[in-house]
C-alpha cells in the first residue's frame, strides 16, 4: 500500500507540476456552468433539480478524461522512462493502480467544485437529493470507466494524440451504442440489449437516483477489463524480445478468463432486479408498503399484461424496460396469485383481436421525425390489469408526463406508474367485489339499529316501509352469519329515556311527516362497528327496493376497498345563446371543472347534483361545492343535514368572483354559506390577498420591431397569484406534505373561531408569505408602469395570510332550534292537495308522495368541513393560466383536491402512492436581477475555489523547499 501511495501522490502531483490538471478543472467548471445556466436554461426550465448538469456529463468526460490520460503511458513510452518503470521494485499492478487512482482522484477534485451548484438550487427549490447523489456517484463511476479507457488506449501507442483519439474513439462507441441515436433504428428488444451495453444509458439509470447493483458493477466491469488489459500489455513490454514461455501463455489465459468473467457476472445480473437502492424522495421508483399491502390482500389470481410494440416512438422506447422493472416487482410482491406477460400484438393477429375486442385496445399512430427517417409508426404502449371478469386499460398517457423543453424536443418521463397500476388494481377489484358479498369484505362486525316508531304511529307508508325493513335485514342477516348483529328499538318506550339519549348522542329530534300532520314519529338507521358509525338515510322514493340501496351504500362506506361516491356542486351555467348552441360552441364566461372531473373520475364515482330536493344524494360519501352561489334554503339544509349524518364537505368560495376573458373583471359574490360557515366557526374576510412571492401571470406586450409592431406574451410577477410553498404548506399532514408547491387566485383571508373549534381538530393547511398584504379592491388588473416589480402598490400591514384550513369533529347545526326548510317548502302543496282531496279518488290519494324530515342538531365526530378560500380554484382557466408559464399541465390544484377526498375518506394508501410522486419541484418565482445573482455567484465560487486549490498547491510547494534548504542545511 505504500508503494501504491507513492506512484499515486508522485502521478497526482504531476497533474499540477504542468498546466494539465489547470486546463482540465478550468474546462469542466466553465463547460459545465454554460450548459446549466445557458445550454439547458436552468431558469426558463423552472425546475428545481440537477439534470441540465449532468444531461451532458458522459459527452463531456469522454473528451476531458482522454485529455487527461493521453499522457499517463505514451508520455513514459516516448520519453524511455517506461523501461525503468518495468524494472523497478515496483510491481506493474501497483504502476496501473496509482495512475489510475491519480486520474481518478482529479476527476473528483473537479466534480467537488460543482458541488455549490445542487447548494445553490437548494436555496431556489426543492431539490431532491437522492437524484443529485445518484448524478454524482454516475459521473465517478463513468469517469472511471473512461479512465480505464484512456490508460489502456495510452499505453498502446507513444503518441498522446493517436490515445486521445483511441480513447474518444472507444469511449464515444461504447455512449452511442446505448443512445436513442443508435436504439431508436431498432426495436425495443434489441434497443434494451444495447442500453444494457451502453455507458451513456447505465449513466441515466443511476442519475434517477437509483443505485442498482447492475450498472455500479456494470461500470466495475470496464474497470477491471480495461485495467487486465493495461496490465497484460505491460507484462507483454517486459517480455518483448524474449524467448515465448508458458508462463506468457499463462498470462494471456489468465487475462482472457479474467475478461470473460466480468462479462458473464454482468449476463448472471441482468435478470435480478430486486439488488438497488432508491435514493429518491418517497421512494418513487420503489413499490409502497400500500401496494404490496393490496398485492397481499388478492384473492383472485391477478393478471398484469403489458402490451409494447417492438417498433415505437423513440421518446417512449427508454421507458419500456423501466416499466418491465416495476412490473417484475409486482409479481414478487404478489406472489403466485400474480401473473405478468409482455405482449407485442404486431407479431400475432389473433392477439392483436383479443386486444382490441377484449380490451378495446388499438394502436396509436406517432409521427416521428428524425435525421434517418420520417413519417408515422403505429405502436402499442399499454398495460392491462385484470381482476376476475374485470378490466382496466391504461394508455400511454395515464403512463407517461411531457415535460415541453426551451430547445429541442420534449421531455419524456414516466409520470408515477406505480400510482397508475395500483389504483387500477383497486378499481378492478372494487368493481369485482361490488358484484359480490359485501360481508366478506367487512373486517369487523356490524350492528344496525333500527330506532323506530310503533306502527300505529308511523304514516301509512312508513308503516308498510318499516315491517318491509325487518324482512330485509333478516335477508342480510342470513348473508352475513355472525357480521351482522341487528336491534330496533322504539325511542318513545320507558317514558322517552332513549329518545332523549338520542338526542344528545347523534342530535336526532323527532320527526313529521307534513306541517298538516304534524304528529311525532321517530324512524332512523345506524350502523356501528370498528368504532364508526354511519347513519343511514331515508331514500327519496319510499320503497324497499331504494330502502336496500341505501343500506348497501352505507355498509360499503365500512367495508374497506369499495369505490367511493363524490357529489359535485357547480354554479349554474350561464344562459346559452340558441345561435352558439347550434354551432355546437359552449356559451362563454362560466365555471367549468373538466380537468378536475377527469382526475376525480379515476378514483371516485363523481354525480352531479344541485341539492335542489334538499337532500344530498343518498350514495354520497363526500359533498365537493364549487364556487356555490346564492345558495337557497332548501340547499343549504342538505349542506347541513349532510354534515350533521357525519358526512364531509369541502367548500371553494370567496366573497370575490374574477370573470376571465380577454381582461380580468372582479365581482362581488355572493355564495350563500357565509353564515353558515361561521356558524361553524369558519369566516372569510372580504379582501384579497396579494404576495410578493407570487406565480406568473401570461400578459401581452406590445414590441416595436423596426416600423413593424408585434404582440409577445411575457411572464410577469401577478400578487393575486400566491406561489406557496416550504414553511407555507403544512408539512405534518399529507394532503400539502408532498404537493411542494401550491398557487392560489384570487384568495381571501380565512379566519378560524377559536372558542368555536376548541373541541375539533384544525388543520391549518397552507398559508401566504410573512410579506403578503391585503387589499379590498376591485381592481385586479396590474400597472407595471407604475409598480414595475409587481403590478400594485403594496399597502397595510404585512403578515402570512390562512387562506385554507379542514376541521374535523362535532358541529352543530344551523337549523337546530328551527323547523325543516323541506317542510315549509311544502305548505302551499300541502294546503292545495287538502283542499281538493273530497273530490279526489282513493286510489289517487295513495300515490300522494310522503315528505319526510327534522333537523339533526348535531354530528358525530367524523364530520368535517374543508374551506379554501377562492372562488376560481381548479377551474380549466384558471389551470391554463398556470399552465402557461409551467411548460406543462399544471395539477397541483387538482392534486390537492384529490389528496383532500382521500384524507376525508380515510383512503390513506392511495394518497400516499400519489403523493409520493406529485411533489411540485418548481422554482422559487423571482426578478431578472436575482437569477443573474446567483448565476454569478456560482461562477464566482468556481473560481474561488480554483484559487483555493492553487493556494494550497503553493504552501506544498514551500514546505517542500523549506524542507530541502533543511536537508541542504543539516548536509
Amino acid at each position: 500500500m505504500r508503494n501504491l501511495f507513492t506512484v499515486f501522490r508522485k502521478e497526482f502531483n504531476s497533474f499540477f507540476s504542468s498546466p494539465a490538471a489547470w486546463l482540465f478543472l478550468g474546462l469542466f467548471l466553465t463547460v459545465n456552468l454554460f450548459v446549466f445556466f445557458w445550454g439547458e436554461a436552468f431558469f426558463a426550465r423552472n425546475i428545481a433539480d440537477m439534470k441540465p448538469l449532468f444531461k451532458w456529463m458522459p459527452i463531456l468526460l469522454i473528451f476531458l478524461v482522454a485529455a487527461l490520460t493521453m499522457r499517463s503511458w505514451a508520455e513514459e513510452r516516448r520519453s524511455g522512462t517506461l523501461e525503468s518503470l518495468l524494472t523497478c521494485p515496483l510491481s506493474p499492478f501497483t504502476l496501473v493502480m496509482g495512475k489510475f487512482l491519480a486520474s481518478l482522484a482529479l476527476v473528483f477534485l473537479a466534480l467537488l467544485l460543482t458541488l455549490p451548484m445542487p447548494v445553490t438550487v437548494s436555496f431556489l427549490g426543492p431539490l431532491d437529493i437522492g437524484p443529485v447523489i445518484g448524478g454524482y456517484a454516475a459521473s465517478l463511476f463513468l469517469a472511471a470507466a473512461y479512465i480505464a479507457i484512456g490508460l489502456y488506449m495510452s499505453g498502446r501507442s507513444d503518441n498522446p494524440i493517436v490515445a486521445l483519439i483511441l480513447t474518444v474513439a472507444v469511449g464515444g462507441l461504447f455512449y452511442l451504442l446505448g443512445s436513442n441515436t443508435i436504439t431508436s433504428l431498432f426495436g425495443h428488444h434489441i434497443g434494451g440489449f444495447l442500453q444494457l451495453i451502453g455507458t451513456g444509458s447505465r449513466f441515466d439509470s443511476i442519475t434517477r437516483g437509483i443505485l442498482d447493483v447492475r450498472d455500479i458493477y456494470y461500470y466495475i466491469s470496464i474497470v477491471g477489463i480495461f485495467l487486465t488489459l493495461n496490465l497484460y500489455s505491460l507484462e507483454r513490454i517486459r517480455w518483448a524480445g524474449n524467448v515465448s514461455r508458458s508462463r506468457h501463455k499463462q498470462w494471456g489465459w489468465l487475462t482472457g478468463l479474467a475478461i470473460i468473467n466480468f462479462i458473464l457476472v454482468n449476463i448472471w445480473l441482468t435478470p435480478i432486479g430486486t439488488l438497488r437502492m432508491d435514493l429518491t424522495q418517497g421512494h418513487v421508483y420503489s413499490l409502497s408498503p400500500v401496494t404490496k399491502q393490496y398485492m397481499r390482500q388478492l384473492q383472485e389470481p391477478l393478471l398484469i399484461r403489458g402490451y409494447f410494440s417492438a417498433k415505437s416512438h423513440p421518446l417512449l422506447e427508454p421507458l419500456v424496460p423501466q416499466i418491465k422493472d416495476l412490473l417484475k416487482e409486482y409479481q414478487i410482491a404478489g406472489g403466485d396469485n400474480v401473473r405478468i406477460e409482455f405482449i407485442d400484438p404486431h407479431t400475432d393477429q389473433t392477439l392483436e383481436e383479443e386486444a382490441a375486442e377484449k380490451y378495446n385496445i388499438h394502436p396509436v399512430p406517432f409521427r416521428m421525425a428524425s435525421r434517418y427517417q420520417a413519417g408515422v409508426v403505429n405502436s402499442y404502449f399499454n398495460i392491462v390489469v385484470a381482476y376476475g371478469d374485470q378490466y382496466e386499460s391504461l394508455s400511454f398517457e395515464d403512463l407517461i408526463e411531457v415535460k415541453a423543453q426551451t430547445t429541442g424536443e420534449p421531455e419524456v418521463l414516466l409520470n408515477n406508474p406505480e400510482y397508475a397500476i395500483t389504483r387500477a388494481l383497486r378499481k378492478v377489484s372494487n368493481a369485482y367485489q361490488a358484484g359480490g358479498d359485501i360481508f366478506e369484505d367487512l373486517q369487523n362486525p356490524i350492528t344496525f339499529s333500527g330506532y323506530i316508531s310503533a306502527d300505529e304511529k308511523l304514516p301509512e307508508d312508513l308503516a308498510v316501509l318499516s315491517r318491509e325493513l325487518r324482512k330485509t335485514m333478516e335477508g342480510f342477516r342470513e348473508k352475513a352469519g355472525d357480521k351482522l348483529n341487528i336491534e330496533f328499538a322504539d325511542p318513545d318506550d320507558n317514558d322517552g329515556a332513549l329518545g332523549r339519549e338520542l338526542q344528545e348522542k347523534f342530535g336526532f329530534s323527532p320527526q313529521i311527516a307534513s306541517l298538516f300532520n304534524p304528529k311525532p314519529f321517530w324512524f332512523y338507521m345506524v350502523l356501528k362497528g370498528g368504532g364508526e358509525t354511519v347513519q343511514v338515510p331515508l331514500p327519496a322514493e319510499l320503497n324497499v327496493n331504494e330502502l336496500k340501496k341505501s343500506i348497501e351504500s352505507a355498509m360499503k362506506r365500512m367495508a374497506p376497498g369499495y369505490l367511493k361516491t363524490v357529489a359535485i356542486v357547480t354554479p349554474p351555467a350561464p344562459q346559452a345563446n340558441p345561435y352558439m348552441a347550434q354551432m355546437g360552441m359552449a356559451p362563454p364566461g362560466g365555471k367549468r371543472y373538466t380537468e378536475l372531473r377527469k382526475m376525480l373520475a379515476e378514483n371516485v364515482r363523481v354525480l352531479d347534483t344541485d341539492l335542489k330536493d334538499g337532500k344530498v344524494p343518498a350514495d354520497a360519501d363526500l359533498l365537493l361545492l364549487l364556487a356555490p352561489e346564492d345558495i337557497d334554503e332548501k340547499q343549504l339544509f342538505a349542506v347541513d343535514q349532510f354534515l350533521m349524518q357525519g358526512g364531509s364537505v369541502m367548500v371553494t368560495t370567496s366573497p370575490f368572483d374574477v370573470e376571465i376573458t380577454n381582461t380580468l373583471k372582479a365581482t362581488n359574490h355572493k355564495s350563500g354559506l357565509e353564515s353558515w360557515l361561521s356558524h361553524n366557526g369558519l369566516n372569510i374576510d372580504e379582501s384579497m390577498v396579494l404576495d410578493p412571492q407570487n406565480a406568473a401571470l401570461p400578459v401581452p406586450v406590445r414590441r416595436n420591431l423596426g416600423p413593424v409592431s408585434v404582440q409577445e406574451i411575457q411572464m410577469m410577477p401577478y400578487p393575486h397569484f400566491p406561489d406557496i410553498r416550504q414553511d407555507g404548506l403544512n408539512k405534518t399532514n399529507p394532503m400539502t406534505a408532498a404537493l411542494g408547491q401550491l398557487t392560489l387566485n384570487w384568495a381571501s383571508p380565512v379566519k378560524v373561531d377559536a372558542e368555536k373549534n376548541r373541541a375539533r381538530e384544525v388543520v391549518k393547511l397552507f398559508h401566504s408569505s410573512r410579506d403578503s398584504w391585503t387589499s379590498k379592491s376591485l381592481n385586479i388588473l396590474p400597472d407595471y408602469r407604475q409598480y414595475p416589480n409587481s403590478g400594485f402598490k403594496a399597502e397595510g400591514d404585512r403578515a402570512p395570510q390562512l387562506l385554507g384550513v379542514a376541521v374535523k369533529g362535532s358541529f352543530t347545526s344551523w337549523f337546530s332550534g328551527k323547523k325543516s326548510p323541506l317542510l315549509d317548502k311544502e305548505d302551499g302543496k300541502e294546503k292545495e292537495e287538502k283542499e281538493v282531496s273530497a273530490e279526489t279518488p282513493a286510489d289517487s290519494k295513495a300515490e300522494s308522495k310522503t315528505v319526510v324530515s327534522s333537523v339533526i342538531e348535531h354530528s358525530s365526530d367524523s364530520a368535517g368541513i374543508m374551506l379554501i378560500a377562492s372562488n376560481t380554484f381548479a377551474t380549466d382557466k384558471v389551470l391554463a393560466l398556470s399552465s402557461q408559464g409551467q411548460g406543462h399541465m399544471y395539477t397541483q390544484a387538482l392534486e390537492f383536491i384529490q389528496n383532500g377526498i382521500d384524507w376525508f375518506l380515510d383512503d390513506q394508501g392511495l394518497l400516499s402512492i400519489r403523493s409520493r410522486a406529485q411533489f411540485a419541484r418548481t422554482l422559487i418565482p423571482m426578478e431578472q436581477n436575482s437569477r443573474l445573482f446567483w448565476e454569478y455567484l456560482n461562477y464566482a465560487l468556481a473560481l474561488l475555489g480554483l484559487i483555493f486549490i492553487w493556494l494550497w498547491r503553493r504552501m506544498q510547494q514551500k514546505r517542500k523547499q523549506s524542507h530541502y534548504k533543511q536537508i541542504l542545511a543539516e548536509v
